[in-house]
């Protein structure tokens, strides 16, 4: 990341960036930017996935994409380690970290996870040994997630015996608790959420405490207002790597009705069928078993996963926030790849799973945008981004130009050079860079300082 991603002060607070504050974007009614709240695309809500979200807000406020984050949620845990797909030498499970956000009374955080606890209890009705231990209670401390899950240890003269099953779905309905706790000196949870999701072995923290959990499988469901977010959210957690580890979208209620229906227990049980069938297809309830189901893409995901990391998923988006924000998108899409076809009970990744994943991508980076870069900012950003496409079509058709060409040639010498400047800055400053700059010298018999050339990297 270069220097202008985040703040080098570990508490600076990211709320003056927020669509958020109180802060008008000026007085003038004709200078104001206004936009849309992010809506999911319909692709998000893909086979099983998409049938539990659409029961859960039919008749009801509560809105469709965020039953399904948390459903997804739910079912990445109950997967367990056994379905896995390498990409290089890492092995990737489908587990995930979802934060709903939405204001407070319009997001309906609560109802988003009712249903999926109404299948939970179902499930557990039929077959105890399919549905994965839940945790609700809030978290507080590295030590007090290892005891959740711990290999076992020794109290006094008492073996205290360890938890075979490691998976554990935690329901944070209050994230900034979590975020609070970040802030205390000593406190390690958000490092052992960040080996979580990572999947590695929770050791002790300190020599005096014995308690550890190998091989977790921690899913994680949040929900938080986007004031407590971006008001909380300091640049530890961006630098860290807390944050992007978290698939954050945007969802409040999309009607108003005082008096909500019940999904009806016969759908609740039908889709606890469907979801139970799913956890039998990768043998969830073989808890000593790990990495025994496979997964791989076909060549044409193969194909479409490489279009899609080469361009949109490597997109600078011009503000180091959101940058931050997003920077496991790739990672994260494989998992909700893998999430999607599993549902089909396949092994094999294809196109329109990679396609659904997207959808979600897609949607978490439009949510991040809007609660973390106001709508001024927004429209600026936007603007950089389209001129910085239009240069690069430029010299992809030219070769190469200097600034003085790009100005007159592709701007037709409308543009201020600063504006051009940002542009140029932007594409510079991608990861990898999409052009290159180089300095030509001028002849001998030519006065004047060298020339900048500019060209596709």
């Amino acid at each position: 990341m270069n220097g202008r991603i985040v703040s080098a002060t570990p508490t600076a607070s990211l709320h003056t960036t927020s669509a958020f504050d109180d802060a008008d974007e000026g007085d003038n009614p004709a200078m104001a930017v206004h936009r849309n709240a992010p809506q999911a695309d319909p692709g998000c809500l893909y086979g099983l996935i998409g049938d539990v979200a659409r029961a859960g807000s039919e008749g009801t406020e509560t809105n469709a994409c965020a039953i399904a984050a948390n459903f997804m949620a739910y079912l990445s845990c109950a997967i367990g380690r056994g379905a896995y797909l390498s990409i290089g030498n890492t092995r990737h499970h489908a587990r995930l970290f979802c934060l709903h956000i939405g204001r407070s009374g319009r997001g309906r955080k609560g109802d988003a996870v009712s249903l999926v606890l109404r299948i939970d209890q179902a499930i557990r009705e039929m077959s105890g040994a399919f549905a994965p231990q839940i945790h609700r209670g809030g978290l507080s401390s590295r030590e007090g997630l290892v005891a959740l899950m711990h290999d076992g240890y020794r109290q006094g003269r008492m073996e205290i015996p360890p938890i075979a099953d490691k998976r554990l779905w935690v329901v944070e309905s209050e994230f900034a608790n979590v975020l609070h706790q970040g802030r205390r000196d000593g406190n390690t949870l958000s490092a052992a959420l960040r080996d979580c999701w990572d999947g590695i072995d929770l050791k002790p923290a300190t020599k005096s405490n014995r308690l550890y959990a190998s091989h977790p499988h921690v899913c994680l469901s949040g929900a938080i207002s986007p004031n407590e977010l971006t008001n909380l959210m300091s640049a530890r957690e961006l630098t860290n790597g807390f944050a992007n580890r978290f698939l954050m979208i945007w969802a409040e209620r999309t009607r108003m009705l005082p008096f909500p229906k019940e999904t009806p227990q016969v759908v609740v049980q039908m889709l606890a069928e469907r979801t139970r069938e799913l956890m039998v297809f990768v043998g969830a309830d073989q808890h000593d078993e790990r990495d025994h189901l496979r997964m791989d893409l076909t060549t044409q995901a193969q194909w479409h996963y490489g279009q899609l990391y080469r361009g949109e998923l490597s997109d600078d988006f011009g503000d180091g926030v959101v940058g931050a924000l997003l920077e496991r998108r790739a990672p994260m899409l494989l998992r909700l790849a893998m999430l999607m076809t599993l549902t089909d009970l396949q092994t094999r990744i294809d196109v329109r799973h990679i396609d659904a994943a997207m959808a979600w991508i897609r949607h978490a980076a439009a949510s991040v945008r809007f609660v973390f870069v106001s709508a001024a900012e927004e429209a600026r950003l936007t603007q950089l981004s389209e001129l910085s496409s239009r240069v690069l079509a430029f010299l992809r058709e030219r070769g190469e130009a200097t600034r003085s060409q790009i100005n007159i040639e592709c701007f037709r010498g409308k543009l201020p050079k600063a504006r051009i400047d940002a542009g140029l800055e932007h594409l510079l400053a991608s990861t990898p860079p999409k052009i290159s700059v180089h300095v030509v010298g001028r002849s001998n018999d030519m006065p004047g300082s060298p020339t900048r050339v500019y060209r596709l990297a």
